[in-house]
Parts: C-alpha cells; structure tokens; sequence
C-alpha cells in the first residue's frame, strides 16, 4: 500500500511537472493579455483616466455595432456553409479515385496553404474585378448583359474566402472519411438506399466529427480573416475585426477597442461551442 502511494505520489509530480510548461505558456500568453484587456474596458475614455461602463454601454447600446456583431457571425456562417457544399463532394471524389490521384488532390488542396493569404486575397481582385475573370466569362456567356459588382460585396468576400478556408474545411473531413468503413456504405447501397439517402443516412452521420472539425476551423478563420474582409470587403462592409483595427490604431480609443475585442473573442467562441453541441447532439440523436 505504501509503495503504491508513493508510486501514485510521483506520478502525481511527474504529470504535474508535464504540465506546468503549457499552463505558465497559457497564463503568458492568453490569461494575462485577456486580464489587460478586460480592465482596459472598464475605463470611461479614451484616455483611459477613469473608470465607468461607458464604453460597454456604448456598443451595446447602439444598433450599428449589435449589427456589426450580427454581420460578423453571418459571414462564418455562410463561410462555413459553402465550404460545406463544396468539401463533401470533393472528398467523396478523393475517396473514390485511386492513389495517385489521391496524392495529386492533397497536393491541390494544400497548395493554397503554401502560399501567403495576402497573395490569395490580392488575386481575388483580379478575379473580381469588373474586368476580371468571373465578369469576362459571364458576359462572354451570355449570362449577364453588364460586369457585375462584386468587390466590396458580401458575396465576392464569401467568395474568397471559400477558396482560402477551404483546406481547413477538407482535411479534417478527408481525415474522417479515409477511415469509414466501406462495407457500410456498400451494405446501404445492398438493400436498396438512394446514393442520396445513403449519404444522408451513413455517410453524412460517420463523417460529422470531421466537419465540426473543420466547421470549427472555417468559422473561427472566417469572423478573424481581417485581411481578405478589409481588401475583399472594403469600407463599405464592417466586421469586427476591422472595428477594432479602427478604433485602435485610426481613433485610438482603446477602451472601446477592448470592448470590440472581448466580443469577438466571445462570438467566435459561441460559435464554437455551437458547432460542437451540434455534433455532441447529432451523435447522441
């Protein structure tokens, strides 16, 4: 009994030796940056000489900013979306196809991740643009009859932001598929299931894990992507993150910049652990 509690003893040193390493990261890196942050909100002005709820009150109070926060979401959720609709396709077909040209898709589909977001947004304007690809094509089809507006738009920025977040959507997704039973699907197919309600019934149902990963990642990248929302949306759209860059470093307001902050911080988590109950419900349901 002695010898098993001090066995139990060191272990317990060992573990917490392990884990003092990323807890002292974690307290450096996120815990003492959220504690400024948070009492750098609770100061009334701008020049931070007195404390007050102003600046809570004054984005909670105002219409404009609530819709900021509602744009923000919505644009994760439809980034997420249309990645959806175009990562299970392309991963039925990588499951499909044989190995080499499984390993030229993963070279596809990682590619983007070797080059810079900066770059990628950037060439969205190209393809954009007025007279770029997209316009060329649909007026060299017929199908529109003038160039239409889609830099500074919603859905020229949902847009890149597809083909820039895709990788994140794939991965986890492809990860989960490679490892679903064949059988499964063949047994579905064996008594008489639609392609339709097999994806539905066993496909869709197995792979879930690895879309919440992915929804997860697609999301959280999405309501942060201040580069493609800044170059793709411009001034005319106003997401969170632009909000804080701007009444950090234009008005230099930083109370109101923190307050900014905590919320996006706060809406990319609820949209997280949405994500998650939802694949905890679908599995359990």
């Amino acid at each position: 009994m002695a010898g098993a509690a001090a066995a139990g003893g060191i272990g317990d040193k060992v573990d917490w030796r392990l884990a003092a390493p990323l807890g002292l990261t974690y307290l450096a890196f996120f815990a003492a940056p959220f504690a400024i942050l948070l009492g750098i909100s609770f100061y009334a002005d701008a020049e931070q000489t007195r404390l007050g709820l102003d600046s809570w009150t004054k984005f909670y109070g105002d219409a404009f900013y609530l819709k900021v926060i509602l744009d923000t979401l919505k644009l994760g959720v439809f980034a997420v979306t249309a990645t959806t609709l175009l990562a299970y396709p392309l991963a039925l077909l990588f499951r499909a196809v044989g190995p080499r040209a499984q390993r030229v898709l993963i070279f596809i589909i990682l590619m983007p991740l070797l080059t810079s977001v900066v770059i990628r947004t950037f060439a969205w304007i190209v393809i954009l643009a007025r007279e770029g690809v997209v316009n060329q094509t649909l007026l060299a089809l017929g199908i529109t009859a003038a160039p239409l507006n889609l830099l500074q738009t919603e859905l020229g920025l949902v847009i890149a932001l597809t083909q820039i977040e895709m990788p994140l959507m794939l991965l986890p997704l492809l990860t989960v598929m490679n490892q679903m039973d064949q059988n499964l699907v063949d047994a579905s197919r064996a008594l008489g299931a639609s392609k339709w309600r097999t994806f539905f019934r066993v496909i869709l149902p197995l792979t879930l894990p690895g879309w919440v990963a992915g929804a997860t990642l697609v999301f959280a990248s999405a309501t942060t992507a201040f580069i493609s929302q800044s170059v793709i949306g411009g001034a005319r759209l106003v997401y969170l993150p632009a909000l804080i860059w701007q009444q950090s470093m234009v008005v230099y307001n930083w109370p109101f910049a923190a307050v900014a902050s905590l919320t996006l911080l706060f809406t990319v988590l609820a949209g997280i652990m949405a994500l998650g109950w939802l694949g905890r419900f679908a599995r359990t349901g």
